[in-house]
């Protein structure tokens, strides 16, 4: 069976390289900001985006206990506030919407601030880069999340951005993810 979160990180990794600048956009404990971390290297940089403060201190726990390299920087703010962090462009980004595991489930990512943070990210891609943005559509907001991004991404060009959506077509409530390929 396919594991969606295995898949992501494949996608990820045909774009992204040592020294590469990317994002996770909903650092939530950490696992994709380690993944990212240990995928640029070094030379590389990793921005990760959370508002809640319990999910910055696990990851910074989680990343040091991992032997990350110190090539991270953790932002206790909103992810539709990122493009006044990264000032350069990205060749990769992951969004996990939905709430932190293992955390109160009424924080939740929100269409209003999940739309904007989602068109900064596009912005932010360069060129021949990736963005993947999991959804989880077993709850009121992230279901109304998931049908806003997918009108949203299905009026981007084609010319500029390859976008993809991968579901499990059998099981209505299961998560997917849209990947946005930029050209």
């Amino acid at each position: 069976m396919i594991d969606l979160l295995s898949l992501h990180k494949q996608f990820i990794l045909t774009h992204l390289k040592e020294g590469d600048v990317c994002a996770d956009f909903t650092m939530g404990n950490g696992h994709d900001t380690e993944f990212l971390s240990k995928t640029v290297g070094e030379s590389g940089k990793v921005y990760a985006f959370d508002i809640q403060k319990s999910a910055v201190e696990s990851t910074r726990a989680r990343l040091a206990a991992a032997g990350c390299p110190d090539n991270y920087v953790l932002i206790n703010d909103s992810h539709h506030r990122c493009a006044e962090y990264i000032k350069e462009k990205i060749k990769a980004g992951m969004f996990n919407l939905g709430w932190l595991p293992g955390g109160d489930k009424s924080i939740t990512t929100m269409r209003e601030t999940t739309m904007p943070a989602v068109e900064a990210a596009i912005g932010l891609l360069d060129r021949d880069a990736v963005l993947t943005v999991a959804v989880y559509p077993g709850h009121p907001e992230g279901d109304a999340e998931g049908r806003m991004l997918e009108e949203y991404l299905s009026g981007i060009s084609r010319f500029s951005y390859c976008i993809t959506k991968i579901k499990i077509v059998n099981s209505a409530g299961s998560p997917y993810f849209f990947l946005i390929e930029s050209k």
